[in-house]
This record gives structure tokens, sequence and C-alpha cells, in this order.
């Protein structure tokens, strides 16, 4: 699969912001987690970034509002991949 190098530093922008703003308090609490199990910065901004990609896709695509509970039980589930 090509990766589309703009939308992934999009993502993290995405990612930086909520960490920084603690908003979900979520996220910050999955990239420190992933990152004391060993995880570096940039694969734990890339499955956060999975999770991330999941409500965007379902946004646009489906034209579905945004499911923040979704999005956080993903981030809870991680390094699983979310398909949910």
């Amino acid at each position: 699969m090509e990766i589309n190098e703009n939308l992934r530093k999009q993502i993290f922008e995405i990612i930086k912001n909520q960490i920084k703003d603690n908003d979900p308090p979520e996220t910050k609490a999955t990239y420190d987690r992933l990152r004391s199990e060993g995880y570096d910065d940039f694969e734990a901004r890339q499955l956060i970034g999975q999770c991330l990609a999941v409500e965007l896709y379902n946004v646009m695509k489906f034209k579905k509002p945004y499911d923040n509970e979704r999005y956080v039980k993903n981030l809870l589930a991680l390094p699983k991949e979310p398909f949910d």
C-alpha cells in the first residue's frame, strides 16, 4: 500500500495537538503507555494514527459524526489494530 506522506503529516499534527491539549486525555495516556512498552516515538504515533484514520474515514466516506467513544476504545486496545 502506498503511503501518503502529506496525510501522515496531517494525522501526526492532530495527534501532536491532542497530546499537547490533553484532549482527549486517552491519546497522551496511550502514547505514554506505548512508549513505556518499547515503541519509539514514530511507532507510537503511527499506532495512534491508525485509530484516528478509522474515525476520519467514517466521517469522510460515510458522513458519520466523529465517534470519540470508539476512538478511545481503539486507543485502549493498541497495539491491536483498530478495525472497529
